[in-house]
């Protein structure tokens, strides 16, 4: 009898798991399309394919070598000893993980749309997931003893509270964020952005339905991001769910009132809500949540601002805002919001979350820089100028999002 529960709540955590898995990994579904619609139609296929085989790169470096660095366990043993324990509990939580490994490269690439090449960001990618994003994902969650962690030097430092970041804030969109900021630096702007005089020339997103969609199936797919990091049926949190939906209303109409109603911003406002409350989900109150979410959603639309008129980065997607000052601010929220005062838990401290949120940003740039100055001086990141002005999707892929509109001028 006690056998059979025991396998009855394995399988039932196999099952979380997996469904978790594939709620984030549609997310990704998200991610294309929300590129698709941002990016001018020259340059959709490739928005499309790229995150497609981003995530089959992903899924190989981080079997091959992430997931072991991270938490030291390696897949190259028989079936049957993958199966032994737990009904293979332990590949389902590969699976899920990698989904978000895998977000890395799908954050990049909004940021570096319409000029980078296709092989070369496909190489970016491949060492992010397989090692930038594993060192400090296992300093948090892994077999690295560093950060979040009992025991860590930093839990020893703020009185034996680790760093805290529940589903991410910092992890993963914080470290894609800023990665894809040394990425955007290094591309430099799309021809024709801003004229030789610095003025500015906006390129408008091209399909705002396709852009609206994106946001969606990624606000859908949140719930299983956030919700599912619980990783077990028992552990999962009611509160976590509730903070997640807070905090995106909070984005959205921050977001609305700031932007007078730009659907642009509303859309990623409800994202860059969603970003900012994942460290914090289990922690802070649903109240704090909607205050998290909102200023993360002001935090985006200045910051989209800030960096396109005043840093004159060509940032197409906004993920330096989105992800990464959005991420940065949900970790340094969570040891703000969650201490008790403010109606959270308690157990997070606020040094731990502004020392772990600001090794992640050392991180991320040390290797964003790092590896793109490389491949950018050997093998070169960006598209030449004729091919840019083509589009990617000719150049790269040699067909067009719409090929009926060329084939019917000689029709």
């Amino acid at each position: 009898m006690e056998k059979d529960f025991g396998s009855l709540v394995s399988s039932g955590d196999v099952l979380f798991m997996m469904l978790g898995a594939v709620m984030v990994f549609a997310m990704h579904g998200g991610f294309a399309f929300l590129e698709v619609g941002t990016v001018r139609k020259k340059n959709q296929v490739n928005a499309l394919v790229k995150i497609l085989v981003d995530f089959a790169i992903s899924t190989l470096v981080y079997f091959t070598i992430g997931y072991g660095i991270a938490y030291g366990i390696y897949m190259f043993q028989p079936a049957s000893e993958l199966l032994a324990e737990n009904q293979g509990y332990e590949l389902v939580h590969f699976f899920f993980l990698l989904t978000f490994a895998a977000a890395i490269p799908a954050i990049i690439s909004g940021g570096i749309a319409e000029r980078s090449k296709f092989w070369t960001q496909a190489l970016a990618a491949g060492i992010f997931v397989g090692v930038a994003y594993p060192l400090f994902e296992g300093m948090v969650w892994g077999q690295i003893t560093f950060l979040g962690q009992e025991g860590s030097w930093l839990a020893e430092l703020t009185g034996g509270v680790p760093f805290h970041d529940y589903a991410g804030s910092v992890v993963v969109h914080s470290m894609g964020g800023w990665i894809a900021l040394t990425a955007v630096i290094v591309l430099g702007p799309r021809f024709g952005r801003w004229d030789s005089q610095g003025r500015s020339r906006p390129i408008p997103i091209s399909n705002v339905p396709f852009m609206a969609l994106g946001s969606w199936m990624l606000c859908v797919g949140w719930f299983g991001f956030n919700v599912m990091s619980a990783a077990t049926m028992q552990g999962i949190s009611g509160l976590v769910a509730i903070n997640s939906l807070f905090a995106m209303a909070g984005g959205i109409l921050a977001a609305l009132v700031i932007s007078k109603n730009d659907p642009g911003f509303i859309h990623n406002g409800a994202l860059a809500g969603l970003v900012a409350i994942c460290a914090g989900s289990d922690q802070v109150h649903p109240i704090g949540a909607l205050v998290i979410g909102a200023l993360a959603g002001v935090i985006f639309v200045k910051g989209f601002t800030w960096e396109q008129e005043k840093l004159k980065l060509d940032d197409v997607l906004g993920v330096w805002p989105l992800h990464g000052i959005a991420g940065s601010w949900g970790g340094i929220a969570c040891g703000i919001f969650g201490q008790e005062a403010l109606g959270g838990l308690g157990q997070v401290s606020f040094v731990a979350q502004l020392i772990g949120t600001l090794i992640a940003i050392v991180v991320a740039v040390v290797f964003g820089f790092t590896v793109y100055k490389v491949l950018d001086k050997t093998v070169g990141i960006r598209l030449d100028k004729e091919d840019e002005q083509r589009g990617s999707d000719l150049a790269i892929h040699n067909i067009e999002a719409y090929p009926e509109d060329a084939t019917s001028r000689f029709l």
